[in-house]
């Protein structure tokens, strides 16, 4: 299986599995041979929350595992690593957790991308963009974050690259006045997808928050069931404060989906699983790199073998 983290070979730091392993080599056949040693089930614990999988998560996790030792299915590293694969997996398809996206069947679909600067958002918008365009669909880009300069004309290089139409403001305009221009260049041009970019200050920013839920009454007013998709993006390298961001926006902005990128092979793929947990909202897309081809379909089963690639 292809593997689904970037590795960074200047950074020579131990995997999740080989962490996971170091307690199953030194602990477990111990404790399987004489029952379930409690001093395990504490080092699975603190590798858990190290690998930023939260602490609700973590708890669930080491119960489930521990009853499945207590039934006799974990004897060996293999069955192991097995179940709290299988573990995790189902962790992520509790609740909400359709990784699918939803286009309209008629009609425009609007997707709006949230996510403080820094997260990815604009080379998330521009791989969403190349992979539409190449799978058929046209896309119009729309450059809302007006609040940082840069940011429109990164997304417009991004939109050349795709081939997707382009809509921009000038910096310091109104942002919603883009997203507004921007259904109304879509509906003119016939396209399939619209993708509207937002402003990425700090998410502890009333004004911030403010001007997002503004944007979402001006697409929904123009064209009424917009944003039919609303992804955050996460830097999966910030570990657990990624969840109170997207508790701030999902507060702010009823979301769709979660975006989480920056993963590599360097045991915090947790939070995926601690965001999806604390806000029940599935997760969509993970970016493991630069390119287009770095965006990944959120598998469950996938991303859970993935971990232990190493």
């Amino acid at each position: 299986m292809a593997r689904l983290f970037r590795r960074d070979g200047d950074l020579p730091k131990k995997s999740f599995w080989q962490k996971v392993k170091s307690v199953v080599t030194t602990n477990w056949r111990v404790a399987i041979r004489g029952g379930v040693d409690q001093g395990s089930l504490e080092q699975l614990e603190q590798v858990l929350l190290e690998s930023d999988f939260g602490v609700a998560v973590t708890l669930k996790l080491v119960a489930a595992v521990e009853d499945r030792a207590r039934r006799g299915e974990i004897r060996t590293e293999d069955e192991f690593a097995t179940a709290l694969q299988e573990e995790i997996a189902a962790a992520l398809r509790t609740g909400n957790s359709d990784p699918a996206m939803h286009y309209q069947d008629t009609g425009p679909t609007v997707i709006l991308v949230l996510g403080v600067n820094g997260a990815g958002k604009t080379t998330f918008i521009g791989k969403l963009a190349s992979r539409l365009q190449q799978n058929g669909k046209r896309v119009l880009v729309a450059a809302g974050d007006t609040f940082r300069a840069g940011a429109i004309e990164q997304l417009r290089i991004w939109a050349q690259r795709s081939g997707a139409d382009f809509v921009g403001g000038a910096a310091g305009s109104d942002p919603a006045a883009v997203g507004f221009n921007a259904i109304d260049a879509g509906l003119t041009r016939g396209v399939d997808v619209i993708i509207v970019d937002t402003a990425g200050r700090l998410h502890t920013s009333d004004a911030l928050m403010d001007e997002l839920r503004k944007v979402v009454r001006v697409i929904t007013k123009r064209l009424p069931g917009a944003p039919h998709e609303a992804l955050l993006v996460l830097d999966g390298t910030i570990g657990q404060n990624a969840v109170q961001q997207a508790k701030t926006f999902a507060a702010a902005v009823p979301l769709t989906g979660l975006v989480v990128t920056k993963l590599d092979g360097t045991a915090k793929g947790g939070v995926v699983v601690a965001v999806h947990e604390a806000l029940n909202i599935p997760v969509k897309f993970i970016g493991t790199g630069e390119t287009a081809a770095d965006l990944h379909d959120f598998d469950a089963t996938e991303f859970a073998e993935a971990l232990f690639d190493s």
